[in-house]
């Protein structure tokens, strides 16, 4: 049992660290885009997610000789994709803005291709949705840094609590506390505005 193989993306790797550069080009191409978008939902700047996922493949590449399957590989990139954006995020003085003049979609999901809805909406409903779309946005991207984290990973990427904390580093009692944090933080940035509606 001890040789055994968590799942097949870390058999990908194993195989790769024994010379299978063919295995690498998988690894990419299944993880680049959940890589970007992680990243791009975090720093909220596509140029500069495109940077971070460069750097995480390039970690990747040289860790592989290194590399232990103790977890799954999908927890194991995240967290080289989380801490990344972190390190970024708290290398600089202050939090970037979003660009309103973005010819993208306003929802942070600019990479993930959406199924059209067949029903017609009125103009200014979509308008609405998408004001209350980048205000939640620009609270999420206003909270402290591992709040952040802690809600795009569950929010966005949909992971559990234990997957979490495995990324972020720290227990599962932390993980519910910077997620009823953030949650407090946003419901106090947003409830002013629902108000008016």
């Amino acid at each position: 049992m001890k040789n055994r193989i968590l799942d097949p993306d870390a058999g990908l790797m194993l195989k790769f660290a024994q010379g299978n550069n063919a295995a690498f080009d998988q690894i990419l191409r299944k993880y680049k885009r959940l890589v970007i978008n992680l990243a791009y939902r975090f720093i909220q700047n596509r140029a500069e997610a495109e940077d971070i996922a460069q750097e995480v493949f390039l970690r990747v590449y040289y860790s592989a000789k290194r590399y232990k399957p103790k977890a799954k590989f999908s927890t194991w990139i995240y967290k080289i994709t989380a801490n990344i954006c972190i390190n970024n995020l708290r290398s600089k003085k202050h939090l970037q803005i979003v660009s309103l003049n973005k010819p993208i979609s306003t929802t942070g999901n600019e990479m993930i291709t959406e199924m059209p809805d067949p029903t017609y909406i009125h103009p200014s409903a979509n308008s609405e949705k998408k004001e209350i779309n980048q205000l939640v946005k620009e609270a999420i991207s206003s909270l402290p840094i591992n709040q952040k984290m802690a809600v795009i990973l569950q929010k966005y990427e949909g992971l559990s609590y234990r997957e979490i904390s495995e990324i972020m580093g720290c227990s599962i009692q932390a993980v519910d506390s910077l997620l009823q944090r953030a949650k407090q933080n946003l419901k106090r940035k947003l409830t002013p505005y629902f108000r008016k509606i």
